[in-house]
């Protein structure tokens, strides 16, 4: 199972708002959870002074048990480390591992040495639509393409012979979806955020079948790892190109797009009488 801040990363990713009970909805039927009151407050420091001192506080280790009595295994001590880490975050501060792993002492001794802190996430912004729900079009643009460019990619695709019934608006995908969570695994992390995006677009109709990726971006080609006119991460035909600004402002650059767009008509009509012989087999069958 995913913990907590990945679950939030693909949910955001997919397009779907993760809702929380605060409080009761009209003509619900009352629980004793909403009718609790709520405790004047007694403190005068501020709440983020507050947390820090509860966080000092929990960190510090336990006192041993007297040998008389028995240690009772709490739960509560299982979970606090994980809370007190998500509170690092939201204050800002890096979590419990790298403060550690700064400590002088900690590190002249080698056996009280922590484990490295977590790695540093992936960043990228892509700019995606599909055609007739068919083909992924990607633009490694940080903003969507200008009118010029929208009317340059068009007639690339008719020139092609790629003339799609509907075409998507393009919309923004970053990752990460959210900022100041740890990472473990950057790349996967990353992959799987990518897939759950489009999981969510399915909803709308989507069916990839191939990719264009028009410009450059190490860290999206990294996700992607196209190689020899494949998509290993999202298992699809691929292909990538110029970006669009590269091929406006260059004829030489149209020039030499035209000889890798020959196969673009036969696929377009392959992947659509393929689709269509597999729809064929299960009406039949």
């Amino acid at each position: 199972m995913s913990p907590d801040p990945q679950r939030l990363q693909y949910l955001e990713a997919m397009g779907v708002t993760a809702w929380v009970a605060r409080y009761r909805l009209p003509n619900a039927r009352p629980t004793p959870a909403c009718e609790w009151e709520i405790p004047a407050p007694v403190a005068t420091e501020p709440p983020s002074e507050r947390l820090h001192a509860l966080l000092d506080e929990a960190a510090r280790p336990p006192s041993p048990p007297s040998s008389s009595t028995p240690e009772v295994t709490r739960p509560e001590r299982h979970l606090r480390p994980v809370a007190r880490g998500k509170a690092r975050a939201l204050l800002g501060e890096p979590p419990d591992e790298a403060r550690e792993s700064t400590s002088p002492e900690l590190q002249a001794d080698p056996d009280t040495t922590p484990a490295p802190a977590a790695g540093e996430a992936l960043r990228f912004i892509v700019q995606v639509a599909c055609l007739d729900g068919r083909w992924l079009v990607m633009l490694a643009e940080r903003a969507a393409p200008r009118a010029e460019q929208a009317r340059l990619l068009a007639n690339l695709l008719q020139a092609a012979g790629v003339i799609p019934e509907q075409f998507s608006h393009f919309e923004a995908y970053h990752w990460p979806q959210m900022e100041g969570l740890p990472v473990e695994a950057p790349l996967d992390e990353a992959r799987q955020g990518l897939k759950a995006f489009l999981d969510g677009r399915r909803r709308r109709g989507w069916a990839p079948e191939r990719v264009l990726l028009f410009g450059h971006d190490a860290d999206l080609e990294a996700i992607l790892a196209l190689a020899d006119g494949h998509c290993p991460t999202l298992a699809l035909p691929a292909w990538q190109g110029p970006s669009l600004s590269e091929l406006a402002a260059s004829a030489e650059a149209k020039r030499a797009l035209w000889p890798q767009m020959a196969g673009w008509r036969a696929a377009w009509r392959g992947d659509r009488d393929e689709v269509q012989g597999e729809a064929q087999k299960d009406n039949d069958g």
